[in-house]
């Protein structure tokens, strides 16, 4: 029995170990920062039949309402993928594998393809995440919801006084990272004045940011635009969506 036992032993030991998933746990260990071009090559070879080669990739130290991007120039141009810094430091390893497999996907239908595809996740996009996540075991999804890292950079808030803030999702709530108000700038303006026509009043934004000589040189001379130090807005938020895709900017 003991010699049994013994060459048991032996054969398992001679097997190959199986690799590890590109999400196992333990990668946030062994790999806790990790080289993100380094990352890149390899999963082009082993998920992109290295296609990929002539698409970079970096950090961005200033996007911060999106966790990944990927812009595309055209036939022939540079196609680009942009990881946020700021967000992705702040989340686990895997968020940063999936986000990069995700963008690497648009880059395939780019670079292969030329997919015009309005929203960018139609069938071959998830043709490639499902063969992806059955391959590696990750869970690549369309979109993914990094609101509580978005919102440290959203400092100001706007909310609206018509009926849209008695509505799902936003209750009439908008958060940006930057001081810009609500307007016809947005292409949702339209909409809210058609279905709501409320008006927007700001409600909160960075500490001792009017101190620092960035506030508007004009400021709203409506006694009721006070800043509330306390608001208490669900964390939904317009416009909070993780990854956005830009391409064919000729």
């Amino acid at each position: 029995m003991e010699d049994e036992d013994f060459l048991l032993a032996l054969r398992l030991q001679e097997q190959p170990e199986r690799p590890l998933s590109v999400v196992d746990e333990s990668w946030e260990m062994l790999d806790p920062n990790p080289d993100v071009r380094a990352m890149f090559l390899q999963f082009n070879d082993q998920f992109f039949w290295g296609k990929l080669s002539g698409v970079e990739v970096k950090w961005s130290p200033r996007m911060t309402l999106c966790a990944g991007v990927c812009s595309y120039e055209g036939r022939g141009g540079l196609c680009s993928v942009r990881l946020s810094e700021p967000i992705l430091k702040l989340r686990p390893r895997k968020d940063l594998v999936q986000t990069l497999l995700h963008e690497m996907i648009h880059a395939l239908l780019f670079v292969t393809q030329n997919n015009r595809d309005r929203d960018g996740h139609g069938p071959e996009f998830c043709k490639h995440m499902n063969r992806i996540n059955q391959a590696s075991g990750t869970n690549i999804t369309i979109y993914h919801s990094f609101h509580d890292e978005v919102d440290v950079y959203r400092q100001h808030w706007w909310r609206c006084n018509g009926p849209c803030q008695n509505h799902r999702p936003f209750f009439g709530y908008v958060k940006r990272a930057m001081n810009r108000p609500p307007s016809a700038r947005d292409p949702w303006w339209a909409e809210h004045q058609r279905t709501c026509g409320g008006t927007y009043t700001k409600i909160k934004e960075p500490e001792d940011y009017g101190k620092t000589g960035k506030s508007d040189k004009k400021k709203d001379k409506n006694p009721s635009d006070k800043t509330s130090k306390n608001p208490k807005p669900p964390s939904s938020t317009t416009g909070d969506l993780t990854f956005v895709h830009i391409r064919n900017t000729n």
